[in-house]
């Protein structure tokens, strides 16, 4: 008897909170339109992957043969556009600093003539690092193109001396390097970033949704109306609020999941049902977390304040963008700490290298965890839900 009408309470609630959610627009925005229009902003905006054509100035002082060459063999790497041959450094440091150039491959007089007859010429090369991206791209390109214009030097010059081919190749490269890259070969900044910044970025729409849903009972004083509903049970009136939101969240996190992995085909070495249980979880772990937000700092203002901050920082913590074992042992620490984290290795694991679930189990008890957290702040949620008056 007590059980259906817990449920029963469930039900009254959630429907209730249908009617919120439909005549309050600011939750379709967070819910709906701020995650699409970010996952098409993020997903179409590195759609290629990889920056193509970025913009370097060659100051081609030689003038040879060889030099023009070298410069249409460096103009044939994708990420290289040669926009401009310019006639001293200065006027391509110009430019760089102007910003409309990335980087300057430099060729100084007498090139070939001094390549030719041993007297080791210097080729230089500049790539400009206020933009991270760009110029690390450039260095990459800019470095393998030196490197192999001083071997094609050494080639012809071994072969004019009556050596074979093989043989001066053996002097030029006495090891050879079998390069592998593990989890994303195509080296593509949209399956670096957008596997975990998109996720990072429903986190913290999940975290304000939260907060600001029980924070507007305690705001508009319809907090003891919601827990009279849930016969003045705060785990009954938790379940029957965020239900619908939950069921909300889950479906756009799994949309995202059908065109990350589907559609965009990204790896998905594990299949869908690691992942997906992943994402159900997160959401639900963002909800538990959302609540806690609001529990410590029983205010909408303060606690959509701590969900913002607490999900920005997620974005730094959770080890994509700067390695966690590089950071502060207590960082290390406090990382386990934000939901994103557990979800971040459960990624690694199960969609880029395909390890079986059982190694990863402990990520997902991680994200069940949290589930704790509204009973740890419960009494102090309910007492402010019964007492505290807002003052806007």
């Amino acid at each position: 008897m007590a059980f259906r009408e817990n449920i029963s309470a469930i039900r009254v609630i959630a429907k209730r909170e249908i009617y919120r959610l439909i005549n309050t627009p600011l939750y379709f925005i967070c819910m709906l339109v701020a995650p699409l229009v970010t996952f098409t902003f993020f997903i179409s905006l590195m759609h290629e992957g990889l920056p193509s054509n970025l913009p370097v100035a060659v100051v081609d002082l030689d003038n040879s043969s060889t030099s023009r060459n070298l410069i249409r063999q460096m103009d044939a790497f994708e990420t290289v556009r040669v926009s401009m041959k310019a006639h001293s450094f200065t006027e391509a440091r110009e430019e760089m600093q102007k910003g409309n150039i990335y980087g300057i491959f430099y060729i100084p007089e007498n090139f070939a003539t001094d390549a030719a007859s041993g007297k080791q010429p210097k080729l230089s090369y500049y790539t400009n690092g206020t933009y991270l991206i760009a110029a690390s791209l450039l260095f990459r390109d800019l470095k393998t193109m030196s490197v192999l214009a001083g071997a094609s030097v050494g080639l012809q010059k071994g072969l004019a001396q009556g050596y074979t081919e093989d043989q001066v190749m053996a002097q030029l490269q006495p090891i050879t390097i079998d390069q592998h890259a593990i989890g994303n070969p195509w080296l593509s900044y949209s399956i670096y970033l957008n596997n975990i910044m998109l996720p990072g970025i429903m986190q913290l729409m999940i975290f304000l949704v939260t907060v600001f849903s029980i924070g507007s009972e305690i705001k508009y004083g319809t907090a003891r109306e919601w827990l009279g509903l849930g016969r003045n049970s705060l785990t009954l009136s938790l379940v029957g609020k965020l239900l619908p939101q939950t069921l909300i969240f889950t479906t756009v996190f799994f949309m995202l999941g059908a065109v990350l992995y589907g559609f965009l085909a990204f790896p998905l070495n594990s299949g869908w049902l690691p992942m997906l249980s992943a994402m159900f979880l997160l959401v639900v772990a963002s909800q538990c977390m959302g609540i806690l937000m609001i529990g410590v700092l029983p205010t909408p203002r303060m606690g959509l304040s701590f969900a913002s901050l607490f999900g920005m920082v997620s974005f730094s913590i959770v080890g994509f963008s700067f390695p966690l074992a590089a950071m502060h042992p207590t960082l290390q620490g406090l990382a386990n700490l934000f939901p994103l984290r557990h979800y971040f290795l459960i990624y690694i694991d199960q969609a880029l290298n395909g390890r079986a679930v059982f190694y990863s189990w402990t990520q997902y008890v991680a994200l069940a965890a949290f589930l704790i957290l509204p009973l740890l702040i419960g009494r102090n949620l309910k007492k402010a839900l019964y007492y505290i008056d807002y003052i806007p």
